[in-house]
């Protein structure tokens, strides 16, 4: 089942966001702080989330504060209708489409999509998709485990009551009883109630929200975390390090009374392990780390919260420096992957059928490593759909655009009170209706793709500026044009706009992969250091992996 359209109405800074469509696997809310991402993000989780308390909209603290009496009032007085805060669209696959067939045959529903809405309240929501009563009849009808003289019958049945009515007066076999119980489930509520209710939702992926909040600490207290979770009031850091000790495949209620250090030990081991290898494919920023993790009694001068019964504490091995340090003091970008990768892993270990929301992903992780976060995204989320917030240009794949959506909220910079139809956060397809603020992400994406593709290329040929370009580009021409060798087209010219910034360009160049740098420069006195400098680098090739070339001119007046 896909989601394949969400808006959101009357939800905290949200007056209507517009119709939201949302790609097969990903799909990015770019915009800038305080544009209303993470609202659009909370109000869909809220619909379908996976931590069964967060289902209710409460709208003393969602519907927006500047006129929530005066919603309340309409609606108790009947001058309006309830809001609908989330309206979501929804389209089966083929396996959807298999158990509806099972029960009710092929022909039961009209259309391949549902609508589900929900309001304010708890578990407040409506559904809409048409099904076809007669179909559905006729399919129940011609059982072959039924009699001929009952199918007759069946089949002549105009409504479900008469339906009901002719297997209540036939012998009952085994096949009859379980028509009847399905028709029973039918008769309550309607087809269709039947269909979504019973076929349909409990089918539905449940919503995943991930953000900063989750981040696992590195160490709690077994004791506390079990008298949590039984009265219901988990942490948002509990999640993920409840979905590690799963990967350790141990319970942690027996966690407590566990009397075989050995095994409790080769299970976390084998936890960290494999976390290890999973943070190690993905997280270039350092590949000399072990995961590792322990569960001790309580010492007096543990932390406060841990000084009574069992503790669970993560720490990080670093193979180069030979030391352990508390997961907990690692960089919050670290901390942030591995905790959803706690988290998320377990759930994949259950077959659990989510949708990924992340609400500002690798915040805190550095250009390169936001990199690697949206290539574990493509490589390994692919089986389920994504939707994640930034505003952070190295979370936009410039090759796909079509996934952005640009989320603005014209009111936030406005000077007076904007209409309704214009305040509020909007959720944009089109570039042209977006402020400059907005489309900054899209622009620093687009700018460095520009620029790797159009200035730079697999061989790039340094040059001090323009006219060393238009130089050579001549002198190129003129010689194909006598039938000699020029410039080859693999070579990419690159300007970058004097002498003084090429060591810059060329350190910040040549080390990326797959890039091979020549430069061509002027002889003077002044930029002798400079020269000497370049050939230094070069005499370096086989410790940084990159090699350089160096041409020089003589500057003649």
């Amino acid at each position: 089942m896909k989601l394949r359209e969400f808006r959101v109405r009357e939800f905290r800074s949200i007056w209507d966001s517009g119709p939201i469509q949302v790609d097969d696997q990903m799909t990015c809310l770019v915009g800038k702080n305080e544009a209303g991402k993470t609202a659009l993000l909370t109000a869909l989780y809220r619909t379908n989330p996976i931590i069964p308390e967060a289902t209710e909209f409460d709208e003393t603290y969602d519907y927006p504060k500047r006129e929530v009496e005066d919603y309340r009032f309409a609606v108790e007085n009947k001058d309006r209708d309830e809001a609908v805060v989330v309206e979501c669209l929804y389209e089966l696959e083929e396996d959807d489409s298999k158990a509806i067939t099972l029960v009710l045959g092929p022909k039961v529903l009209k259309d391949e999509t549902f609508t589900r809405k929900t309001y304010y309240g708890k578990t407040n929501s409506k559904f809409h998709l048409v099904a076809d009563d007669s179909a559905a009849r006729k399919h129940l009808a011609d059982n072959p485990a039924l009699p001929d003289e009952l199918k007759d019958a069946l089949n002549g049945a105009a409504d479900w009551d008469t339906f009901f009515a002719v297997l209540d007066t036939t012998e009952t076999t085994e096949a009859v009883k379980t028509l009847k119980e399905t028709v029973t489930k039918i008769l309550e509520k309607g087809l269709a109630s039947y269909i979504f209710n019973s076929l349909i939702w409990p089918r539905a992926p449940k919503y995943l929200y991930f953000d900063e909040y989750y981040q696992m600490k590195g160490q709690a207290n077994l004791n506390a975390l079990i008298g949590r979770e039984e009265a219901k009031q988990l942490e948002d850091s509990d999640h993920p390090l409840i979905g590690l000790i799963n990967l350790a495949r141990l319970n942690h209620r027996q966690l407590i009374e566990a009397k075989n250090t050995t095994e409790l030990k080769n299970k976390l081991e084998g936890a960290g392990n494999h976390l290890t290898g999973r943070i190690v494919k993905y997280w270039s920023q350092n590949q000399h780390i072990q995961m590792r993790f322990d569960v001790r009694d309580a010492k007096p001068e543990d932390p406060p919260g841990m000084r009574n019964g069992i503790n669970v504490w993560g720490e990080v091995y670093d193979t180069v420096h030979w030391a352990h340090t508390p997961l907990g003091t690692r960089s919050r970008g670290f901390v942030w992957f591995f905790s959803f990768l706690a988290w998320y892993e377990d759930i994949k270990r259950q077959k659990q059928n989510v949708i990924l929301l992340l609400d500002e992903p690798g915040l805190s992780l550095h250009g390169r490593a936001q990199a690697d976060l949206l290539r574990y995204f493509e490589t390994e989320l692919s089986a389920h759909q994504l939707l994640y917030t930034t505003h952070s240009p190295f979370m936009i794949d410039p090759t796909k655009f079509g996934r952005v959506r640009i989320v603005q909220d014209l009111g936030i910079d406005a000077k007076e009170q904007l209409p309704k139809d214009q305040d509020g956060t909007k959720v944009l397809t089109n570039v042209f209706d977006a402020t400059d603020d907005s489309l900054f992400p899209l622009q620093g994406a687009l700018g460095y793709e520009i620029q790797q593709t159009l200035f730079i290329g697999p061989n790039s040929l340094v040059v001090e500026g323009p006219t060393d370009m238009l130089y050579l580009r001549a002198v190129s021409a003129q010689l194909e044009r006598e039938g000699r060798v020029g410039l080859s087209e693999n070579w990419v010219i690159t300007p970058v706009g004097g002498s003084g910034k090429v060591p810059a360009f060329v350190a910040l160049l040549a080390p990326q992969k797959g890039i091979n740098v020549a430069t061509l420069l002027d002889i003077q006195n002044s930029d002798r250091a400079l020269i000497e400098d370049l050939y230094k680098k070069e005499a370096t090739q086989e410790e940084t992996g990159y090699h350089l070339r160096g041409f020089h001119r003589e500057k003649r007046s």
